[in-house]
């Protein structure tokens, strides 16, 4: 049996039409690698670790500075790359 490449495509559509957006600052790293392109377990620990030892991303092109993360990452996911921080109460 042949499966037609339109008919796959058309099937996993929906796992690739539900990504983002994610807070960069306030997600969990299996959040993160879930909602971004490109972007693995590993990567994302290594943004929430450098989150947390530098303090909240202030735009989407921060995260560039993250080790592993680079420009071509940050604009694949530019649109769901949220960077708000919590208001503390």
């Amino acid at each position: 049996m042949r499966i037609s490449k339109y008919f796959l495509a058309v099937l996993l559509w929906p796992v690739f039409a539900f990504a983002g957006p994610v807070n960069v600052n306030t997600a969990d790293a299996e959040t993160i690698s879930a909602e971004l392109k490109g972007v693995g377990l590993s990567k994302a620990r290594a943004i929430v670790e450098y989150r947390e030892k530098h303090g909240p991303f202030r735009s989407a092109d921060d995260l560039s500075l993250v080790k592993g993360i680079g420009d071509r990452t940050v604009e694949l996911n530019r649109s769901d790359i949220q960077v708000s921080v919590a208001k503390k109460r």
